[in-house]
């Protein structure tokens, strides 16, 4: 399955759910915790291909996710994506394990999840700030954020991986923004 998607930095979440909420949307999955660990190899093949092998943790649910290489889009993250649930989580921890992955880097947010039609809404609460996820076609997704009052100058195609480092990288230097 194809991924086209945005993220888009927030500052007030209660706000932005309201919006949300006036333009038709509906929750879809509550605001709920998660872990997310990417694997690689220890020659980083996957990260130096632009691709990721992630295990996120919700819950008492565990999902394994492959992200292909990103397509090229001006102004939109584009790539292939392809994610499964995992009934055993030691279990996949040891597969992955045995074919030489190892865990590469870990993130934590909250998410809650909307939809307006087809449509992804996701508010990620995260420790380097607030972010509006938008998931769908093209055009819904400008059209979203025009209504919510964004503009294409907003979106953010970077995934939160870049985003970590590049804050990581900021408090190194003395300069902690995050695009």
């Amino acid at each position: 399955m194809v991924e086209i998607e945005v993220k888009i930095k927030i500052k007030d979440i209660e706000e932005t759910i309201t919006k949300i909420k006036k333009l038709g949307a509906h929750l879809e999955k509550k605001r709920r915790f998660e872990e997310n660990i990417l694997y690689d190899f220890p020659s980083r093949s996957l990260s130096q291909g632009k691709q990721a092998l992630r295990v996120r943790k919700t819950d008492r649910k565990t999902f394994l996710t492959f992200k292909g290489s990103p397509q090229r889009s001006r102004k939109f993250k584009v790539r292939d994506e392809y994610e499964t649930e995992v009934k055993n989580e030691k279990q996949l921890k040891k597969i992955l394990k045995s074919i030489g992955l190892i865990p590469s880097f870990r993130y934590q947010k909250y998410r809650a999840v909307f939809k307006h039609k087809k449509l992804k809404l996701c508010l990620d609460e995260t420790s380097i700030g607030n972010f509006l996820e938008l998931e769908g076609e093209r055009e819904q997704i400008v059209r979203m954020a025009v209504a919510l009052g964004y503009s294409k100058k907003e979106f953010i195609k970077k995934d939160y991986v870049q985003l970590f480092q590049e804050m990581r990288k900021g408090l190194q230097t003395g300069n902690p923004e995050v695009p």
